[in-house]
């Protein structure tokens, strides 16, 4: 049986994720939702032409994520599209966010996303897909945000890795690195600390960057960008150095910098 298995469905991008691929792809045989919110999976299961399997766990706890586990081992499918699309973060400098709500970023963004992915390569075969919602905010080292953009720069980093590793069995990894959109992760990332007025207006639609990120994704690109600011603002950071940039910043906001790009994941309670 042919599947996709998306994380993070309960909202967001992974959500906006699972219905566009359930319009495109007719094949698959069913599409499995992990996310934390069993009743948003419920209601995204009402709207998808597609029969679906609900995982409702949380991938930072090693006991619910052995459930998923579990159903690979007995179902033994044909995972064509893997989705890592959980993650969260929060602003604020280093020490002024909780511990648990720091390392947590963490344990969501980087590790069960690497748990996901090593659990799921054995059941994909050639020519199959793996999206990783990365961040813009991977391009840059970002005061008050600095731990979300260092997971996001580990996930960049790790799918181009993967993606040459994986080369050998057909398997394609693309990296989404988008900069702000309209999800449900500015109301998480502002319960501890504001974020910039010119993010929300250049704040894009999320249905217009996953279909971008799939057709990316289709057509073999290690990196998917959306939109002329962040690809310019990619081009910016591989050319001029970063403290240049940070220096630049700062001096916009009239103090000391804070996240000049947002991430587009939205943690999935």
């Amino acid at each position: 049986m042919k599947i996709a298995i998306v994380t993070g469905a309960s909202s967001g991008m992974g959500r906006e994720t699972a219905v566009q691929l359930a319009d495109r792809f007719a094949g698959f045989g069913e599409i499995w939702l992990v996310a934390r919110r069993e009743e948003r999976l419920s209601q995204l299961e009402e709207i998808l032409p597609v029969p679906v399997r609900k995982f409702a766990i949380d991938l930072t706890d090693r006991e619910q994520l052995a459930e998923l586990e579990t159903a690979l081992q007995n179902e033994q499918p044909d995972v064509k599209i893997l989705v890592n699309a959980s993650g969260y973060g929060k602003m604020g400098r280093v020490g002024s966010v909780s511990t648990e709500e720091e390392t947590g970023m963490v344990r969501l963004n980087c590790e069960a996303l690497c748990a996901v992915t090593h659990m799921v390569l054995p059941y994909m075969s050639k020519n199959s897909r793996i999206i990783q919602y990365a961040s813009s905010a991977s391009f840059l080292p970002q005061p008050g945000f600095a731990i979300y953009a260092a997971t996001k720069s580990f996930v960049l980093s790790y799918s181009l890795a993967l993606g040459e590793e994986l080369k050998g069995r057909g398997i394609c990894v693309t990296a989404v690195c988008p900069g702000p959109v309209k999800t449900e992760f500015f109301d998480i990332a502002e319960t501890t600390g504001r974020i910039p007025l010119y993010k929300r207006l250049t704040m894009a639609d999320p249905v217009k960057v996953v279909k971008l990120a799939i057709r990316d994704s289709l057509m073999g690109k290690p990196v998917s960008v959306y939109g002329f600011l962040m690809k310019s603002f990619r081009l910016l950071c591989k050319t001029v150095p970063h403290g240049v940039i940070l220096k630049i910043m700062s001096r916009i906001s009239g103090k000391q910098v804070e996240s000049p790009v947002n991430a587009v994941i939205d943690k999935t309670p």
